[in-house]
């Protein structure tokens, strides 16, 4: 355990603590037991280090762990909290759980065993499945660390410093809030810049060799994380890039499964275990008049990727029209409901609809619906029920 706390002491010297995620202010920290999920590359090892430079001045009692840590080859996680606590450690942080065989049982343990030890744990999306399974979630306070929304982009690349809106408060005072904002950036020019290289927090390293990190990211989640949930072969994993290269260069994706599969050079069952993969895993959603699917029950009206950087980091001709209902999709999923309507692109807590487009869109395909707005991309104001795209990048 001594090469352990000297890797996590190490790390947290070089932890800042100026700039958060919005979670940050939103976790209860106070609770015995915390999951935080989400997908790679959002902020969440940053998080948990965060928290322990802002809370403990005595750190003798906390230790940070990385479940990947080559010294978990040997030892067991019960292990190494019985000597924790033993000698007198009560805060427990460990990282990348999801890394750790039987992790979910292990932690019930733990969280039974040890009623005065303190834990707080992150992993990749695909925790959620686990967490019901081993009835964690009624020990534990879960919460989801979605990519940076606009907002945050902004804040943490320029001096700014915005707040959150609601929806309801930007469906009726966006006119307003578009001229305070645009008094301060540039948000067309900006938005453009978000949509692809905006999504991760490692934008702050730099532009350079963003999209190499995003791919790279890609290609973890597809050659480790989705092997550590089931066991799928060499060939399977090729095929899964290469089904994330189909869905990038479709615009937008609907989904035929006996078409799919054909391309694939598979079965329609095995197709459906691939798109179930990378749902789980974050990398793409699935959209239905239900709302957004956890597994492909049945088809689904459309699939769309996680978030606009993917698209780009895999293919760089992305049809524009595919890239504003995906950014749109990503920010509202965040704190809503949202499902495929008969009318317009997307449903909105079954109440909203919305239509998205460029500045030239009209309300001809919603003009009939109560509640109807339409989110247009390319502009930096609005009026009345047409409200800039770049706007709802204010919701988180």
């Amino acid at each position: 355990m001594e090469k352990l706390r000297a890797k996590y002491l190490r790390l947290l010297k070089t932890i800042e603590t100026k700039k958060k995620r919005f979670l940050f202010d939103q976790i209860n920290w106070n609770d015995r037991f915390i999951i935080i999920k989400g997908q790679r590359g959002t902020g969440k090892t940053t998080l948990l280090l965060q928290f322990i430079k802002s809370a403990f001045r005595n750190l003798r009692e906390t230790l940070y762990i990385s479940m990947d840590d080559i010294y978990f080859a040997g030892n067991t996680l019960s292990e190494l909290t019985e000597e924790f606590v033993m000698d007198g450690g009560r805060y427990l942080f460990i990282d990348e759980i999801h890394r750790y065989k039987g992790w979910s049982q292990e932690l019930k343990n733990i969280y039974d065993f040890y009623p005065e030890l303190y834990l707080a744990v992150t992993g990749s999306s695909a925790l959620a499945f686990y967490i019901n399974r081993a009835d964690l979630g009624r020990r534990a306070s879960v919460y989801d660390l979605p990519e940076l929304s606009f907002r945050e982009y902004l804040n943490f690349t320029n001096k700014t410093a915005f707040e959150a809106f609601g929806l309801e408060d930007i469906l009726k005072n966006h006119e307003n809030m578009a001229v305070e904002i645009n008094s301060k950036i540039k948000s067309v020019k900006l938005f453009r810049e978000y949509l692809r290289t905006g999504a991760y927090p490692f934008i702050l390293e730099g532009k350079d060799k963003y999209f190499d990190k995003v791919e790279s990211m890609i290609n973890t989640v597809i050659d480790s994380d989705i092997p550590s949930l089931e066991n799928i072969s060499f060939e399977s994993r090729i095929k899964l890039k290469k089904l994330l290269l189909t869905m990038a260069t479709s615009s937008p994706f609907k989904v035929n499964i006996s078409e799919l599969s054909r391309k694939l050079e598979t079965t329609r069952d095995v197709l459906t275990k691939y798109l179930n993969l990378l749902n789980v895993a974050g990398i793409i959603k699935f959209l239905s008049t239900d709302g957004i699917g956890h597994t492909l029950i049945r088809k689904p009206d459309k699939i769309y990727f996680n978030n606009t950087n993917l698209m780009y980091a895999i293919h760089d001709n992305i049809d524009i029209g595919t890239v504003r209902e995906t950014f749109f999709l990503n920010q509202l999923s965040v704190n809503n409901k949202v499902s495929y309507p008969r009318a317009g692109d997307f449903r909105i807590n079954n109440k909203y609809t919305f239509e998205i487009g460029g500045k030239d869109k009209t309300s001809k395909q919603i003009k009939d619906i109560k509640d109807a707005f339409l989110a247009t991309d390319n502009v930096e104001y609005g009026f009345k029920n047409k409200i800039p795209l770049w706007l709802f990048g204010f919701l988180y």
